[in-house]
């Protein structure tokens, strides 16, 4: 970004552009392809730009945009929540990236200066539209001579300077065979290292099909806020107000007494996520090689055109994590809940002869628990990725589903039951056993296999 830097150096603030023409400019960065994939920094660049023309327009605060752009209570806490700081920083960068691109040709520049959020209009000069020349003069060492005698003769080359020539050009080659084969060897040691995988010919055959590198894959963990704002309300979130942030409006309802406003205000402003489902994630992270394109986000983050390009792993139930319903419906598995006495069970759709219609975790005297979880491997909507989703009736079988998609030992046994060399799409429900918190074991009760979409 040094040249953006010094390009902005050679622009002077212009007040003589009109609002019109400053608000085509917003929209045409909006609409560039920096913010094609990125809806919520789009409603940013659109709030803030659109705020600054306006009359006497004053400083934008970050509460204000918190609250207005992403769906944040009026009063949260922005000591415990960044994320307007955490995308003024993403939105610069785009800005930055399309005047060096797209918009090199625009005669009106705009930023947004750090440590504030209201943008500024820059009239640009000719030299940064068409930008440093470059010199055509191309060197020519046949005509170099040495400084202060123009008429020196060529050098003779005698017999003595091909031969060191000849031995020089082998020392090179040579040079250049040790240097490969020393790289050749260190990227070996690398690839074992990355490809934590390599030997384990079961987590390989699902995870090389996959991960792609030219695909990225989003990591979606889920919202334990949300699971304890349902626990106290007694009402579930859908997927449609979870998106539109409308369950947030609950708090500000009469019907909510003024303790429970509160409470529910400080769940809001907090990202929580359980133990359980952060190490089911971490066990994804480390499998998995460092090169591809993982990116890890909460679920009240997560933007819903990314469900169409990207791959998935949707780790949690529809409980804290609603994007699991738009695959529900396509899962025999369901992970419920019973609202009054807020435990989640595996309800079985279509019940096969020797399984049960729904299996609910219990307690084993003295410490121990039994517990459920579901390992559903489904195709996106648009059928050009992959949707893994991780869940059970606690984090604890949350993290043991992760486990057995990460255990070379279940993957080997499961791939062997379905003497397959590729894996299907599947549903796989395992019974979990622990002691203490400490999981003990993992057993498969029943399994559904897909056909692969054409």
């Amino acid at each position: 970004m040094a040249s953006m830097t010094h390009q902005l150096t050679q622009e002077t603030t212009d007040d003589s552009f009109t609002v019109e023409e400053r608000r085509a400019l917003i929209e045409r960065i909006a609409a560039s392809e920096q913010f094609k994939r990125s809806a919520r920094l789009r409603d940013f660049l659109l709030y803030v730009g659109g705020q600054s023309l306006k009359d006497g327009c004053p400083e934008i605060h970050e509460q204000e945009i918190g609250a207005k752009v992403f769906g944040r209570p009026s009063a949260y806490d922005r000591s415990q929540d960044n994320i307007v700081r955490v995308n003024a920083t993403e939105l610069r960068k785009r800005i930055e990236l399309y005047f060096v691109s797209e918009g090199a040709q625009e005669t009106l520049s705009l930023e947004i200066p750090r440590g504030a959020y209201k943008p500024v209009f820059h009239r640009r000069s000719t030299e940064c539209l068409s930008g440093p020349g470059l010199s055509t003069e191309v060197f020519d060492p046949s005509a170099a001579v040495l400084q202060g005698d123009a008429t020196a003769s060529p050098i003779p080359l005698g017999r003595n300077y091909h031969i060191h020539l000849l031995w020089a050009t082998v020392c090179i080659a040579l040079a250049l065979a040790v240097a490969c084969l020393l790289l050749f060897q260190k990227d070996r040691a690398m690839h074992r290292l990355l490809y934590t995988w390599e030997g384990k010919p079961a987590v390989s055959a699902l995870w090389q099909d996959f991960v792609k590198p030219s695909q990225r894959t989003d990591i979606v963990l889920p919202d334990a806020s949300l699971s304890i704002r349902e626990e106290l309300t007694g009402r579930p979130v859908s997927l449609s107000d979870y998106i539109d942030r409308q369950y947030m409006n609950e708090a500000e309802s009469p019907a909510v007494s003024k303790d429970r406003r509160d409470d529910l205000g400080d769940i809001y402003s907090h990202n929580l996520v359980a133990f359980g489902d952060f190490r089911a994630a971490q066990r994804i992270l480390a499998l998995s090689p460092v090169g591809s394109p993982l990116q890890l986000t909460l679920s009240r983050f997560f933007q819903a055109e990314s469900v169409k390009t990207d791959n998935l792993i949707l780790i949690g139930g529809k409980k804290a994590n609603p994007w699991v319903y738009l695959f529900d419906d396509q899962m025999n598995f369901g992970l419920d809940y019973d609202m009054p006495s807020g435990l989640g069970y595996v309800a079985n759709r279509h019940p096969l002869p020797g399984e049960a219609a729904s299996y609910t975790p219990t307690s084993l005297y003295p410490n121990g628990f039994v517990g459920y979880s579901v390992v559903a491997y489904l195709p996106n909507p648009s059928h050009n990725g992959n949707v893994i989703i991780l869940t059970g009736t606690d984090s604890d079988a949350t993290s043991a589903a992760a486990e057995f998609l990460t255990s070379e030992e279940q993957l080997g046994k499961f791939r062997k039951t379905l003497n397959a060399e590729h894996f299907p799409h599947f549903e796989v429900l395992l019974k979990t056993s622990r002691l203490s918190g400490t999981s003990l074991s993992s057993e498969i009760l029943a399994y559904r296999t897909y056909p692969s979409p054409q």
